[in-house]
């Protein structure tokens, strides 16, 4: 049985999809109202943030992957993202389970310095400090010997479909509806982005590769980065028309922060726009030669035409 903590997201989805296509039939999905992908899926509702609930969830389970996302409340994280991850690290080390952790990259420094799986934690926010918490947290437990962990770090999303990311919301959503796309901060500096399709697929690939465990990895990214201007100039070449844009700058931000509540969410992710964004994925290419991953070419082509 491979168990997705946190179910109904992007990449939990295409992780069902490739487990069920690769790896096992045996899936269940916990969310606090899955819904099933595949036929065979096995559906439990429950509240991570409930210790009994995650360990009934986990109850039976080879791997587990936590896949869950909250919405960008710092409040919210800081209260209940330590408690869903004390649950199901608990519930793991209960069940001898093991335990794949779907993480992003807040709690990098917002330079422009290459990002590696040693890169020293230097968060700049609420956020950002929560997701550092969480990840030592689990790495305490890895070290201690009390889990078979491994932990799989993702840039910013660009996708197909529900992906939700500020790329996808300001920038091709907006060019896909016929709008004019907006650029946090700088439209020169480049960026990395993952095709949500390939994190899914390159976490169950890792849930099922044994000597994986134990490890940090970056997930795998088109290595030929593009910087929004880039990307909206391709985009124009795939749609077939000229498309112009707007850069929002830091202090739109500052002032539209004091009514806005999203934009205040987000105020603290900006520094990873003011230069460019170098997540490297080469130890997952290294050690998987032969994964696919989708150019930034196919990836707008796709968002755009389907």
């Amino acid at each position: 049985m491979q168990t997705i903590l946190g179910a109904g997201g992007p990449i939990a989805d295409e992780l069902v999809y490739e487990l069920h296509r690769h790896h096992t039939e045996r899936i269940r999905l916990v969310s606090r109202r899955p819904t099933t992908i595949n036929d065979t899926d096995e559906l439990v509702a429950a509240d991570l943030t409930d210790a009994e609930a995650t360990d009934r969830a986990v109850a039976g389970s080879d791997i587990a992957y936590l896949t869950v996302g909250l919405p960008l409340d710092a409040q919210r994280w800081e209260s209940q993202f330590p408690i869903i991850m004390r649950n199901v690290i608990d519930a793991c080390i209960n069940h001898g389970t093991k335990l794949a952790f779907f993480d992003n990259t807040y709690m990098y420094p917002g330079t422009s310095a290459p990002q590696n799986e040693s890169t020293a934690f230097a968060p700049g926010g609420r956020k950002g400090r929560v997701r550092a918490n969480i990840a030592e947290m689990l790495l305490e437990e890895m070290r201690a010997g009390r889990i078979e962990a491994l932990t799989a770090r993702a840039p910013e999303f660009y996708g197909p479909g529900q992906t939700k990311s500020y790329t996808n919301s300001l920038v091709f959503d907006r060019i896909k509806a016929g709008r004019r796309p907006l650029v946090p901060i700088d439209a020169h500096t480049e960026r990395s982005l993952i095709w949500t399709p390939d994190a899914g697929r390159a976490l169950a690939l890792l849930g099922n590769t044994p000597d994986a465990y134990g490890q940090t990895w970056h997930l795998p990214i088109d290595p030929d980065r593009r910087t929004y201007a880039q990307l909206i100039s391709l985009a124009g070449r795939i749609s077939g028309r000229s498309i112009g844009y707007t850069v929002l700058p830091m202090f739109a931000f500052a002032l539209a922060r004091r009514v806005v509540k999203p934009l205040d969410e987000m105020y603290e992710l900006l520094d990873r726009y003011r230069g460019d964004n170098l997540f490297d994925s080469s130890k997952f290419t290294a050690r998987f030669p032969d994964f696919p991953v989708t150019t930034y070419q196919e990836g707008v082509e796709l968002i755009l035409t389907h």
